[in-house]
């Protein structure tokens, strides 16, 4: 261990001088206690051995798994809500009345087509699936959940604050300080490859290495930025393209069968291909954060590891979440009307929502990516990459001699650990997480059952990394850390993103503010009835352009088509311009995004106040801990004051204070002498508790 400890080793290591180096994992009862007690997956309804995983393998991955462990035990609660949420949508779906309109088939409601010339008109009620699948996610209780989310997203940071001071303080790591760091062993050949080159400027070779990361820290930024947008921008689009082109061919389709499954075929195979660009470019987005990363030379490696964690989440939050923005945000508002449409290549429509809305749309995108990624990293990238790397580094070794094989013994304990797969930080078990907590959080007003799916996740997740910390990893060096470092502002930025991201999904993708304005402005009977015809708007089938009319020629009795918007009709002085609901709805939909948010984030300050970050069982031990330092000095000043009376003529001589002022003296060096103690032992976010309790 102590040769671990020792900078030189890793540049030995950089240098190839050595192959590895690690601690060896422990063959006493710990490495057991661990395997029956935490890495079994029969254990997974028992709570986490954490002060045993921090003896064994030190703070840092410690609090790892203390935060997953809190994250976990938190969805909990989610999960019950959002279980509420669903079968609320299940027992209403049959007395919705906008569902149950669109499903009845004596409006008859003729669409307009949904491409040009090969498509035909055809009746709303053919869309009664959609409509009543919509209603699931699309209710009154989605804004309730969407609320209590946001607020347990804070819960959530809220708690483990309160978790990771506890263990800060059981730990003995309050008063860790930072220690200065040894520069990298790359930082260090560089260094040297400066002074061989010119030994008069080693004095300027350090000064230029800072500016040096500056200037390259703005321009990796800037071209990892460049980089993401590109290639997100590019498979999104791509992706885009191919739904349009396959829409428009089944739609030519004269089979009725292949017609009827457009929507469901494009969406279904869009998405899974979706999934697999989003697993391929995660790959790669790994390997350019990290070369970007190297690009900036950072002096050590804390530097080292922040920046290649902001580059690698900015690069992967675009890339997990860029398919969901666009059918969130984008999809359906830029097709156009009847008439007046936007084409792609001048011969490919802008494609347009379902009838029952993008959010439906939104939540079978969110769902199969999130089980996709899930199951999928956890099957093969967790599990199936690693063994097939040790197979291929045992197939690699060399076949032994007879000489060897004469003298073969026992395997030593470094050559089984050898054997195991290198550890590779804590980034990659991190990053797999906030990306589902930003599936859990950002869209959760789309999909109530994510927390759910994230818990089941999860239970198994820990499961998974403990067994491979316990048998399939070298065993890590041990590192010390006050906190999860720069996890946590990544974790509270996406906790107020998230307050925003539903606040637009409730008020521009569904249709709950539609509904309430129908409702209270325009509805005569102060209900429902008569919400679908309110949101259609009528088209003259005359002013089609040519060539985009439908080319069967039985439909010589229809003079008017329906589509989903807030237009005026053909008949009115301005035709196919937004109407005066286009603009009630639109002014509704911006003041509940700032009533929302304004609300949201009142009532997280609230939950934030109403629980306090030092616990109080804390609280109450550091109220001990300071009567016995008060009473331990108070009675050496005791013992001083006796000394005092019984040789006032010695002490009188000696200090020519009076006695008062002399006690004075002593007492108020006896605070200060305090306070300085408590500076070491306590961090300053707990001066205010400790002030509290003294006075």
């Amino acid at each position: 261990m102590p040769l671990l400890s020792f900078p030189g080793i890793s540049t030995l290591i950089a240098k190839g001088v050595y192959d590895a180096a690690f601690p060896l994992h422990d063959v006493s009862v710990s490495r057991e206690v661990l395997f029956e007690e935490w890495a079994r997956y029969s254990a997974f309804y028992k709570y986490q051995p954490i002060d045993l995983v921090r003896k064994y393998f030190g703070e840092k991955i410690g609090l790892y798994f203390a935060w997953l462990g809190v994250y976990t035990q938190l969805l909990i609660p989610a999960s019950i809500v959002g279980i509420i949420v669903f079968g609320y949508g299940v027992a209403t779906v049959d007395t919705n009345i906008p569902s149950l309109e669109m499903c009845d088939e004596r409006l008859n409601f003729t669409m307009c087509p949904l491409c040009d010339g090969a498509c035909d008109y055809w009746h709303l009620s053919t869309a009664c699936g959609t409509a009543r699948a919509s209603h699931l996610f699309d209710n009154p209780a989605t804004v309730f959940f969407a609320i209590f989310m946001s607020l347990w997203a804070v819960l959530f940071l809220e708690h483990w604050k309160r978790r990771q001071i506890s263990l800060s303080f059981s730990w003995d790591l309050t008063g860790i300080e930072e220690d200065e760091e040894h520069p990298r062993p790359k930082y260090e050949t560089i260094l040297l490859e400066k002074r061989q080159r010119n030994t008069n400027a080693v004095l300027y070779t350090v000064h230029f290495l800072d500016i040096y990361h500056t200037l390259t820290n703005c321009q990796s930024i800037f071209f990892s930025l460049c980089c993401q947008f590109g290639l997100t921008f590019s498979a999104v689009f791509g992706v885009i393209i191919y739904r349009i082109t396959i829409s428009a061919l089944m739609a030519m389709s004269p089979d009725p069968e292949i017609k009827s499954n457009v929507r469901v075929t494009v969406t279904a195979t869009a998405v899974i291909i979706n999934l697999v660009v989003i697993l391929i470019l995660d790959e790669i987005y790994g390997t350019v954060a990290l070369w970007l990363t190297e690009l900036e030379i950072p002096k050590t490696e804390t530097n080292f590891e922040e920046r290649l964690i902001l580059k690698a989440f900015l690069l992967k939050f675009m890339n997990a979440y860029a398919p969901i923005f666009y059918v969130a945000f984008f999809k359906g508002r830029f097709a156009g009307r009847p008439g007046s449409y936007v084409y792609v290549f001048n011969d490919y429509r802008m494609e347009e929502c379902a009838p029952g809305g993008c959010l439906i749309e939104l939540c079978i995108q969110l769902s199969i990516i999130m089980l996709g990624k899930q199951l999928i990293q956890n099957n093969i990238f967790e599990i199936g990459i690693p063994k097939l790397k040790k197979l291929i580094r045992t197939l690699k070794e060399k076949e032994p001699t007879q000489k060897e094989k004469d003298e073969e013994r026992p395997p030593r304990q470094w050559n089984l650990d050898y054997a195991l797969v290198p550890f590779e930080g804590l980034t990659p078990e991190y990053m797999e997480m906030i990306i589902q907590f930003g599936f859990v959080s950002l869209f959760v007003a789309s999909f109530p059952l994510a927390p759910l799916f994230a818990l089941l996740n999860n239970v198994i997740e820990i499961r998974l990394d403990a067994r491979k910390f316990v048998t399939e990893l070298r065993r890590p060096v041990a590192a010390r850390a006050k906190d999860i470092g720069i996890w946590y502002n990544i974790l509270s930025g996406m906790g107020k993103l998230s307050v925003i991201i539903n606040a637009f999904v409730i008020a521009f993708t569904s249709d709950f503010i539609p509904r309430l304005v129908y409702q209270y402005m325009y509805s005569q009977t102060g209900t429902m009835h008569g919400f679908i015809d309110h949101t259609l708007s009528f088209f003259n089938v005359s002013n089609f352009k040519p060539g985009t009319a439908p080319h069967s020629s039985d439909h010589g009795d229809i003079t008017v088509c329906r589509y989903k918007d807030y237009r005026e009709p053909p008949w009115s002085s301005d035709a196919y311009q937004f109407s005066k609901q286009y603009w009630s709805v639109l002014s509704a939909r911006l003041a509940f995004v700032i009533l929302f948010q304004n609300l949201v984030m009142f009532l997280s300050l609230m939950v934030a106040w109403v629980i306090p970050d030092v616990p109080k069982t804390i609280v109450e031990q550091l109220k001990r801990e300071k009567k016995l330092l008060v009473d331990l000095f108070l009675q050496e000043e005791k013992e001083k004051f006796q000394l005092i009376q019984t040789r006032p003529l010695f002490w009188t001589s000696l200090c020519p204070e009076s006695l008062g002022s002399r006690l004075l003296r002593n007492i108020r060096l006896l605070e200060e002498w305090i306070f300085k103690q408590l500076d070491l032992i306590l961090p300053r976010r707990y001066h205010l508790a400790v002030t509290y309790v003294m006075l």
